[in-house]
C-alpha cells in the first residue's frame, strides 16, 4: 500500500491545524497583540531579588529674597522665579519616581552656602546612592555644582535650564565622564532619560544571565556592569525538552504562531508544535536559576544525532516580552540586548554582520529576531515561518523588518575598559528568500556614522527600532564606556 505523504502545515487549514494540535486551542484566539497570552502561566523573569535604584538630588540656589536685598541677581535674572520653579519640577520628579519603579530622594531646602553643600557632600558619602540629581537657579553658584561632582565622583545628571549657564560654564561638564549635563529649557523629559540611564545600571548590576553551554557549572561577574554570569549545562536543557510534553498552554502558543504568521513555507506542523515547547523550556531553567536573562550555545545540538529543535520561536516570543534571550552563548549580544530592553523597551536583533559593497548598505542576518520591534506592549511586525538556514529543519521565524524605519544599532563589549559600538541609519528592506542566502530574517540598511559601510565595526551587534544613537552616547559618558563608530 502507498503511504499517503502527512499534510505540511502550509498546506492544511487554520481548522485542521487546530484539529492537530488539540481542542483546547481551537477555542482561543490569539491576535498580534496578544501572542503572549499564548505562553501560560508564566510572565516576566522575576530574577534576583532586587532593590529599586536610589538617587539623591539638591536644587542649588540662594533665597529669591536674599538677592531682592542685594539688588542684583545675574543670571538667571529678576523675573526668575526659583522657588516656584523648584515646585514644579518636584512635582514631575514624584512622576518620575513612580513610573521608573525608582527612589529620587531631594532635599526641600536649597542647597546656598558652603556649608550645605558640605553636609549634602557627606550624606552622599554614608548613604551611597547610585547617582545624583543636581539643579541649580543660580549662575554664580556654578561652584558647588562642580565641588559635588568632584568630590562624591558617582553618576551624576545635572539639569540647568536655559539662561543660567554660560558656555565656559557648559563647556566644564559637556564632555565629561560620569556627568550627564542638560542644558535646556526646563527638559524634564531630558532628567527621566538619565533617570532610567541610572536605573538601568543599578538593574544590570543586580541581574543575572543564565547560560547554557558546555557540561560544567559555573558563575562568573562582569566587569564594570555588574551582571553575574551563571552557566549551566547543556545537559540541563536536552531533559528539560524531552521531558516537555504538547500541553494546553503549547497547543496554545503553537497556534498563536501559526495564527499570526504571515505565510508558513518549510516547517509541518510537527515542527511549529516542537518550536513552541522551547519557550517553555527557557523560562523554566530562567525561573529555576532566578535570572533576568538567557544565553545559549544554540546550534550543537541541531547536528545529528538532534538533540532538541532549533529554540528560535522560543527567543523570538522571551524577547517579545522584555527579556534579552541571546544566541550562541555570546555575553557581548546578551549584555547589549538587556541594555536595549530596558533604556529604551525595545527588543532586538542579534545579527550576523555582512555588507552591500556594491549599494553601501549594512546587511545583517540571524535565524531569530523579537516581532515587537516598536516595544513590547505593541502589535507584532508581520513574520514567517521557516525552517533554521544553517540546519535546514525545523521552525524559525522571518520577520519583516519596514523599510524606511530608523535603526539603531549597538554592541557592548565587556571588559576593565568597557566599549560600545554605536551606528544609526534606516532600514532599506528585507532582501527576499531565496535569491538572498543567509539566515532567515535579514536586515539591509543605510549606516550615518561611516562614509564605507564596510568600515563598521563588530559582529552579533543588536540592531532595534529608532534613532537611539544620541541616548546610547550620553549612557556611556554617564558610565565611562569608549564609545566606538
Amino acid at each position: 500500500m502507498k503511504q499517503l505523504r502527512p499534510k505540511k502545515a502550509w498546506e492544511m487549514s487554520r481548522r485542521e491545524f487546530l484539529q492537530t494540535v488539540g481542542t483546547t486551542a481551537a477555542g482561543v484566539s490569539v491576535s498580534s497583540k496578544k501572542l503572549l497570552a499564548a505562553t501560560g502561566p508564566f510572565t516576566k523573569a522575576s530574577g534576583r531579588q532586587k532593590k529599586p535604584a536610589t538617587v539623591r538630588g539638591a536644587f542649588i540656589y540662594p533665597p529669591t529674597e536674599s538677592l531682592r536685598k542685594v539688588g542684583y541677581y545675574s543670571w538667571p535674572g529678576s523675573s526668575f522665579d526659583a522657588e516656584g520653579r523648584q515646585r514644579q519640577y518636584m512635582e514631575a520628579i514624584k512622576r518620575m519616581e513612580r513610573n521608573l519603579g525608582m527612589r529620587i530622594s531631594m532635599d526641600e531646602k536649597p542647597l546656598d552656602g558652603a556649608a550645605s553643600v558640605a553636609q549634602f557632600i557627606n550624606g552622599i558619602k554614608q548613604s551611597k546612592p547610585d547617582g545624583l540629581l543636581l539643579i541649580p537657579f543660580k549662575k554664580g553658584h556654578w561652584g558647588h555644582v562642580t565641588r559635588i561632582i568632584e568630590e562624591v565622583g558617582i553618576p551624576a545628571v545635572v539639569l540647568a535650564t536655559l539662561g543660567i549657564l554660560l558656555v565656559d560654564h557648559i563647556n566644564q561638564l559637556h564632555q565629561k565622564s560620569g556627568v550627564y549635563l542638560i542644558n535646556s529649557l526646563d527638559n524634564l523629559e531630558a532628567v527621566k532619560d538619565g533617570m532610567n540611564m541610572i536605573r538601568t545600571a543599578h538593574w544590570m548590576k543586580e541581574s543575572r544571565i543564565v547560560n547554557i553551554v558546555g557540561s560544567e557549572l559555573k558563575e562568573k561577574t562582569v566587569p564594570q556592569l555588574g551582571t553575574q554570569v551563571r552557566t549551566i549545562p547543556h545537559q540541563r536543557f536536552y531533559d528539560e525538552f524531552k521531558r516537555t510534553k504538547a500541553t494546553d498552554a503549547v497547543k496554545k502558543l503553537a497556534h498563536a504562531y501559526l495564527n499570526n504568521a504571515k505565510d508558513v513555507v518549510q516547517p509541518t506542523k510537527t515542527d511549529i508544535l516542537e518550536a513552541a515547547k522551547t519557550y517553555f523550556v527557557l523560562k523554566r531553567l530562567i525561573e529555576d536559576e532566578k535570572a533576568n536573562a538567557v544565553m545559549m550555545d544554540c546550534l550543537p545540538g541541531l547536528k545529528r544525532p538532534h538533540k532538541h529543535v532549533p529554540p528560535c520561536m522560543g527567543f523570538m516570543s522571551l524577547r517579545d516580552e522584555g527579556i534579552a534571550a541571546g544566541c550562541q552563548s555570546d555575553l557581548s549580544a546578551t549584555l547589549t540586548l538587556m541594555l536595549v530592553q530596558q533604556l529604551f523597551d525595545k527588543p532586538g536583533f542579534q545579527q550576523n554582520a555582512s555588507m552591500e559593497t556594491e549599494k553601501n548598505h549594512y546587511f545583517g542576518a540571524h535565524c531569530t529576531s523579537a516581532s515587537k520591534l516598536n516595544g513590547t506592549n505593541t502589535a507584532a511586525e508581520p513574520y514567517i515561518l521557516m525552517s533554521h538556514c544553517e540546519a535546514g529543519w525545523g521552525c524559525v521565524p522571518r520577520v519583516l523588518w519596514r523599510p524606511g524605519r530608523d535603526v539603531t544599532m549597538a554592541q557592548y563589549v565587556p571588559g576593565e575598559t568597557p566599549q560600545m559600538l554605536i551606528y544609526s541609519g534606516k532600514v532599506v528592506g528585507c532582501p527576499s528568500i531565496p535569491q538572498t542566502g543567509g539566515c532567515r530574517t535579514n536586515i539591509e540598511m543605510t549606516i550615518n556614522e561611516v562614509d564605507d559601510a564596510c568600515d563598521v565595526k563588530g559582529m552579533h551587534q543588536i540592531i532595534f527600532y529608532g534613532n537611539y544613537a544620541k541616548q546610547m552616547r550620553t549612557f556611556c559618558q554617564l558610565y565611562g564606556i569608549n564609545v566606538v563608530t
